[in-house]
């Protein structure tokens, strides 16, 4: 009489992972139960190669005006020192206020994602504060150009005024994108049904921080050249 012997049952397991139920990774579709909001913890790398792959073309453009600051000065015979106009100062300290909020803003995301506070409110608090800082300091920085406009100082006034007016302008374009993304932000924090993912405040945050930085690098070349 022949014997039958069945295969042996072969256990199945979820694979641990992101999104996966028996992984305990973070669902990044949605908010689950006890996170209200479902933040991813890893900064995919499509996104952290975007990022700064944009900064470094942000730096490359300063970089060629500050090159062409330095050769326009070495063979000017109309350059005149600059007097930089005081609120000026006033902007740079609103902008590194700025990304001090941003940081306190960051971690109170990361508290509500991981349960940790029971709502949203202190996270959109410092998100609007830092956009409002961002704010001030465009409107900052448009009082800085009206004072230079008041002392008869243009555009095409002299090589001075010139590379004030476009180094100013260009960075606070920049700012204005920056503001758009914190924006963005707040918008997908506000929205209950929505995920804000980790790489989406991660991004705008380094950005920002970014803006902050290449701002000191302008206020020390136009100190030092103009």
């Amino acid at each position: 009489m022949a014997t039958i012997i069945q295969p042996p049952e072969i256990e199945r397991h979820d694979a641990p992972g992101r999104g996966g139920r028996g992984g305990g990774g973070v669902n990044s579709n949605g908010p689950t139960p006890g996170n209200p909001i479902a933040l991813d913890q890893f900064l995919p790398e499509p996104s952290r190669t975007g990022i700064w792959v944009g900064l470094a073309a942000i730096t490359m453009s300063f970089a060629a005006f500050t090159s062409a600051l330095v050769v326009r000065q070495a063979t000017a015979n109309d350059w005149h020192p600059l007097t930089i106009p005081s609120v000026v100062f006033v902007n740079t300290a609103i902008l590194v206020a700025s990304s001090v909020t941003l940081q306190i803003a960051r971690h109170r995301v990361a508290d509500f994602a991981q349960g940790r506070i029971a709502d949203r409110a202190a996270s959109l608090l410092w998100l609007g504060a830092t956009l409002g800082l961002g704010v001030i300091f465009v409107v900052g920085q448009y009082l800085a150009w009206r004072q230079l406009r008041a002392e008869g100082l243009y555009l095409a006034s002299n090589p001075n005024s010139s590379f004030f007016y476009v180094l100013t302008a260009m960075h606070a374009v920049h700012v204005l994108g920056g503001l758009a993304g914190l924006a963005r932000v707040i918008d997908l924090l506000r929205q209950p049904g929505l995920c804000l993912r980790r790489s989406t405040l991660d991004a705008s945050s380094y950005y920002w921080h970014f803006m902050g930085v290449l701002w000191l690098y302008v206020l020390i070349v136009m100190w030092s050249k103009l």
